[in-house]
């Protein structure tokens, strides 16, 4: 094993060993074990397991101590002060606090407009499910949604929330989301369509049902059955309108196509959010926190550099991939760290955590257009 190889090591047990801390520091806090200990290390790591948790690999949650104190349970997505009872007889999830699910929202780094309208979804939700509670007659409301904006905007993500708030609420049985696309719903002949679509549609049933990219399925040949797809879904949302969210999602200007071609679609999906791109500052933001997460410790130049990096990347959204793009450049600056270090002969714990100016620069070469030409 060569130099480089064995600094890798040493970064994957270092990673290892703070995750292992950080699920102790779970386990203690879900067991009710008290939450005073003292020094620098132990708050870090208790902020770091919890957030971690608390989001996917996209990382754009903020740190902060508020999302520390009630930490998530990642197999089940749910945090440890949940309301309700346990799952019934019918396997159903326990519903999880809705004030808490309203303060992780607020956690979510960006995403202002998205927020506003996550919100007057859920108030809406709560006075639909206190009239049906009070028997009175509630208007035929649609909670479908076209999530509309370029990759890597959080669409997937607010998508899962407004399942678990859903859930939350009792709008929605289970809360799960299902992720699907074009290629796990349109066949290549003729009646294939139907089954396989309302297979995926059985498996959403009590969840949410997320569309990436659907405006593919609107095609306009003879041998394309997307519009058979577009039938059965629109059919199962009305046989199963109790039971069942379904979110579209893609490029603001192909979703309004879509919409527009099918006069079913129109009718039943009209909530719209755009989800903007992210600014540079909270590039940067999502940057901090995976090196929070990851147990990195970027240098006040390698932020700057970062921030001039990103701040070019607003000119291309589209092509940089927004937070998915921040993932790609957090892994390219692990790499040229790892080449650094590799030079070295001995390699301590601290320049195992510490990212540079020079390891930025390096990955913003990698990463440039024109790297890949």
């Amino acid at each position: 094993m060569d130099n480089k190889d064995e600094i890798i090591s040493m970064q994957l047990d270092l990673i290892r060993q703070m995750t292992e801390q950080n699920v102790r520091r779970l386990r203690d806090d879900l067991l009710g074990a008290t939450d005073d200990t003292k020094g620098d290390d132990a708050r870090n790591n208790g902020r770091n397991g919890s957030e971690a948790l608390n989001q996917k690999s996209n990382g754009i949650h903020k740190a902060n101590s508020e999302t520390s104190e009630k930490p998530l349970s990642k197999a089940a997505g749910t945090p440890s002060g949940i309301a309700g009872a346990a799952c019934g007889e019918d396997d159903s999830p326990p519903r999880e606090d809705i004030d808490e699910l309203m303060r992780e929202l607020d956690g979510y780094i960006g995403l202002a407009g998205v927020k506003r309208e996550v919100r007057s979804l859920v108030n809406m939700g709560k006075v639909l499910r206190l009239r049906r509670e009070s028997n009175l007659p509630t208007a035929d409301m649609s909670l479908h949604m076209v999530f509309s904006g370029n990759p890597g905007t959080g669409k997937t993500m607010i998508a899962r929330f407004m399942a678990r708030v859903y859930h939350s609420i009792g709008l929605l049985s289970k809360g799960h989301l299902v992720e699907t696309d074009r290629s796990a719903l349109v066949a290549g002949y003729v009646g294939q369509t139907a089954t396989k679509t309302a297979a995926v549609l059985n498996s959403a049933l009590g969840g949410v049902l997320f569309i990436d990219e659907a405006y593919s399925l609107s095609g306009s040949s003879e041998n394309d059955f997307g519009g058979e797809c577009i039938d059965t879904v629109l059919k199962f949302m009305e046989d199963h309108r109790d039971d069942i969210v379904v979110i579209v999602a893609g490029y603001t200007d192909l979703m309004e196509e879509f919409i527009d071609s099918n006069p079913g679609l129109r009718s039943r999906f009209n909530k719209y959010i755009e989800f903007d791109d992210y600014t540079a500052e909270e590039m940067a933001e999502i940057f901090r926190f995976q090196c929070l997460r990851a147990s990195y410790e970027p240098t006040e130049s390698a932020m700057l550099e970062l921030n001039r990096y990103f701040e070019a990347a607003e000119f291309s959204p589209a092509q940089f991939g927004n937070a998915r793009g921040v993932r790609n450049t957090f892994e390219r600056v692990l790499s040229a760290q790892a080449d650094r270090l590799a030079a070295l002969e001995h390699v301590s714990r601290e320049e195992l955590m510490c990212l540079t100016e020079a390891d930025v620069r390096c990955a913003a070469r990698v990463g440039a257009p024109e790297s890949e030409e």
